[in-house]
């Protein structure tokens, strides 16, 4: 079938072409499909590990001892050089995944990281940990440089970060008990397991079909789509549906994509204004004072007259886990109260709940006053449930609503770019701040929270239940949308994605190219 005519008949969808018997609970090879899928994404908590394990480090006196105690700029790079080793993988991790495949690609950056986990595990000073941190994020970009985005394995990839986040907050409480430097090589060896896992078993993954198919070995790609979702039947209707479809986005990629330069970005005003949103939501995630408690918990805490380490170290605990519920709550909840209600409910949460932990700070600072200081760790805590009603589902799904299907790849990299560069910035800076000025460095955030919210309302518009040709015309008129639609059915290379990308259901095809998703 030529892939104008799969584009075509791609409109209808595949849901006719599932038999009605089949789930994934009673099909051995779906399963196995999603053990795969689990296993790729279990990356995303070795992210979510490396976070909230720093945070707890701070807290134990065994490694603040070791490494003399770093404040300042000295603890802020030691926060910041894992998302400039990711940031120095960027230019990379898509050309040698593209060249050796996604297993291959998946096994180094998981060895990568394994072997700096060692190196962090075994630090002898400061710069050693420093350089073994600059690998673990280096490795990590290498094993989530996927492209895919589809919702239901966005939120798997966001549960996974907070388990991992959570499993790190624990471990670091029950490793505070060891009266040696074990109390924090334990933590440091324990970030190594999911990468362990990944280079010994991603071996026995399917290779993502549309990579063997850009690489000429059809058969191969067939074969592995047959396997998992018809039982090996090469001819069963869906996978030849979905072997086509592949094929389609892959000429579109070749033909329209391909040919789509970095200046499209911002070439029209509906792209312009598209680019400042993704920007700014982007800088918004790691700028609203979240990065405070995120990475300098200890600090903060230890300012309002709680230096006890237990007490440090439960609070972490409790608060990733308050984190995870309150993220699952929005995810939930993501198309039934729209995106726009969602962000400004977040900003204006935010501004509410980080005013009050502003004033708290101020009046501990003041007073000495021990109700303000228990009354900012409850506002920290509501802050973060602010935090998570938007910017931790909301973040990346409206960022691929909003791009055109051409100009989407592009787009994500800006994103991710910006999210690193902003995190490095945040994570370096705070300590220092924090240090010089205390509490008035929180007042910095209280008016660009209102900031936040002031370009939210006026930017951000509601994508819930409209196509993406209806998003569209919301950036760039009615009249433009329909012309490059039916420019493009008229190339006959428009794959299904870039015609119903927000339908409920999600091409089977792509869950078997799992290896190619990155947050």
């Amino acid at each position: 079938m030529a892939p104008g005519a799969v584009a075509a008949a791609n409109i209808a969808g595949f849901s006719h072409l599932i038999h009605p018997d089949k789930r994934w609970y009673n099909n051995r090879r779906i399963l196995a499909l999603n053990g795969w899928i689990v296993l790729l994404l279990v990356t995303a908590s070795t992210n979510g590990y490396d976070g909230s394990m720093m945070n707890g480090l701070q807290s134990l006196t065994q490694w603040a001892d070791y490494f003399g105690h770093p404040t300042g700029g000295k603890l802020g790079l030691l926060n910041a050089i894992q998302n400039i080793g990711a940031l120095a993988a960027y230019p990379f991790a898509p050309y040698i995944s593209d060249g050796i495949g996604r297993r291959p690609t998946v096994a180094l950056g998981a060895a990568i990281m394994v072997v700096a986990t060692v190196i962090q595990t075994a630090s002898q000073s400061v710069g050693m940990f420093i350089g073994a941190r600059f690998l673990i994020g280096f490795g990590l970009t290498f094993a989530v440089s996927y492209p895919t985005h589809r919702a239901p394995l966005t939120s798997a990839y966001n549960s996974l970060w907070y388990s991992g986040s959570i499993i790190a907050a624990w471990t670091t409480f029950g490793t505070f008990k060891i009266h040696n430097t074990w109390a924090w090589r334990v933590p440091s060896a324990l970030q190594a397991l999911p990468s362990v896992f990944q280079v010994l078993l991603v071996w026995f993954a399917p290779e993502s079909p549309r990579w063997l198919i850009s690489k000429g070995r059809e058969e191969e790609a067939l074969k592995t789509l047959a396997y998992y979702h018809a039982d090996g039947n090469q001819d069963d209707p869906l996978v030849r549906f979905e072997f086509n479809e592949i094929k389609a986005a892959l000429e579109f990629d070749r033909n329209v994509a391909a040919n789509v330069g970095w200046k499209a970005l911002i070439q029209t005003p509906g792209n312009r204004k598209r680019m400042n949103i993704i920007v700014a939501i982007a800088f918004f995630s790691q700028w609203s004072g979240n990065g405070i408690a995120s990475y300098y918990l200890n600090k903060v805490l230890k300012d309002i007259g709680i230096p006890n380490p237990t007490t440090q170290l439960l609070i972490n605990g409790i608060l990733q886990i308050w984190n995870l519920a309150w993220a699952l709550v929005a995810s939930s909840l993501v198309n039934k109260l729209g995106r726009r209600l969602m962000f400004l409910t977040s900003a204006v949460g935010m501004f509410v709940f980080f005013s009050c932990q502003t004033i708290c700070f101020a009046v501990f600072s003041e007073t000495g006053k021990k109700g303000s200081a228990y009354a900012l760790i409850a506002f920290i805590f509501l802050f973060f449930a602010a935090y998570d009603i938007a910017f931790t589902p909301l973040i990346v799904t409206y960022t691929v609503e909003i791009m055109p299907f051409a100009l989407r790849a592009k787009g994500l990299n800006v994103f991710n770019f910006t999210i690193s560069v902003a995190l490095i910035f945040n994570q370096y800076v705070n300590p220092i701040a924090l240090d010089n000025i205390g509490w008035k460095y929180y007042i910095v955030y209280v008016v660009w929270i209102a900031f936040e919210f002031a370009f939210l309302y006026k930017y951000v518009v509601e994508t819930k239940n409209l196509s993406l040709e209806e998003t569209a015309a919301l950036f760039d008129g009615e009249e433009a949308t329909q012309e490059l639609a039916h420019a493009h059915v008229e190339g006959g290379v428009v794959p299904k994605e870039a015609i119903d990308e927000k339908s409920s259901g999600s091409s089977m095809h792509e869950a078997a190219e799992v290896p190619n998703l990155k947050k």
